[in-house]
């Protein structure tokens, strides 16, 4: 008997024929109880360990080994196959190649969104094709619904944990071999039936920051691989208030480690600094004082680089249903535009201005629960 979690829809099952999913092993509590729950609705699941960084392996701040380590543990407790995959090569040419020139350029890169898009929907799936599977699957909190022979990427149903923002490049192609199971839960959920089946990794804390930097200070990581030139720190009225140590170690709204201190004239010092502007003709990093200063809120941007779930943008101009909205951010709130095509990009218009919108990061466009692709915001 295929025993099924309350609230998760059994996948696509043909009579009489096991399919084959692979499933992208990461060592997290998300991923084990994806692989547990797409064995418990009758599939034959293999696991897949990729590894994606190769610099640094033996690092301090490196989890890989030990990710695997509880890949390995995981896939024994379910009963599966598991197999060790090295991507590395891919993921340096397709993904941290971007990371340096989006830096270079000064710009705030969103690799996770690449990484997606390059590795885990592609090299893995490719491999995964490979191997017979008829789908993949990953421990994503996202939704895939079919209507009429095509597929839509959906939100996951924890609102705290939704993760269609980094999956927004995502092909049609792509999302018809693609399983979510966590994504019909709660992160809750999901512990609770970890702990309950007896996974090793029930309680391990979830992974946080870019995969090949880790935990280690980003300063330190991004000297390695290129040269900063230090410069002014000027205010919003050109008056110099420190020094920078290179344009790339910054991003629009930051306010920690500027080390702006001691300037009292105006009567606002105790007000903090957020970095508003980047220079690059003048190698000038521009700060304001105050949250909400004018030079850190924008009701419109502009956005090229243009991935479209449907394979198409979206009609200009809000929806008959309501306006479309949009994230300029992981984790914020859904705020309400107005889309309209601009050459080869997008432009979007919000009634209520967007803090910090950073070049660099992805704009991703919403109708309800339904995620309908981005770009990459360029001002």
């Amino acid at each position: 008997m295929i025993v099924r979690e309350q609230g998760v829809p059994p996948a696509r099952i043909i009579p009489g024929v096991k399919q084959r999913v692979v499933v992208g092993l990461s060592g997290g509590v998300d991923s084990a109880v994806t692989a547990w729950l797409l064995k418990q609705q009758g599939f034959e699941v293999v696991g897949i360990f990729m590894k994606n960084w190769e610099d640094d392996d033996d690092d301090a701040y490196c989890s890989s080994n030990e990710d695997f380590v509880d890949a390995a543990a995981v896939a024994d407790v379910i009963g599966i196959e598991l197999e060790h995959v090295n991507f590395a090569a891919e993921y340096k040419d397709r993904v941290f190649a971007e990371f340096l020139r989006e830096y270079a350029a000064g710009r705030t890169p969103n690799p996770d969104v690449l990484c997606n898009a390059e590795i885990k929907f592609k090299a893995f799936l490719d491999h995964a094709l490979r191997l017979g599977a008829e789908k993949i699957a990953t421990g994503h909190y996202a939704r895939v619904r079919e209507v009429d022979g095509r597929f839509e990427l959906l939100k996951g149903l924890d609102p705290a944990k939704d993760q269609s923002y980094f999956l927004h490049r995502l092909t049609q192609a792509q999302l018809a071999r693609t399983l979510f199971p966590v994504g019909e839960l709660a992160k809750t959920e999901v512990r609770a039936i970890a702990e309950r089946i007896g996974l090793p990794n029930a309680k391990k804390k979830d992974s946080t920051g870019i995969c090949f930097i880790g935990e280690r200070p980003f300063r330190e990581f991004l000297n390695r691989w290129l040269v900063q030139q230090p410069g002014v720190i000027e205010d919003d009225s050109g008056r110099r208030v420190g020094q920078h140590v290179g344009l790339s170690f910054y991003t629009l709204g930051q306010r920690q480690g500027l080390g702006i201190g001691g300037v009292k004239e105006g009567g606002g010092e105790h007000t903090p600094w957020y970095v508003a502007k980047k220079d690059l003709q003048r190698n000038v990093l521009v700060a304001v004082q105050g949250h909400d200063h004018p030079w850190l809120l924008s009701h419109t941007l502009q956005a090229d680089g243009c991935s479209w779930v449907a394979g198409t943008p979206p009609a200009a101009g809000p929806p008959a249903a309501g306006p479309l909205a949009a994230k300029t951010r992981y984790r914020q709130a859904d705020a309400p535009c107005a889309f309209e095509p601009a050459g080869a990009g997008f432009a979007l218009k919000f009634a209520q201005a967007q803090w910090a919108v950073t070049p660099g990061q992805s704009a991703v466009i919403y109708d309800g629960e339904v995620c309908l692709g981005g770009g990459v915001i360029t001002g």
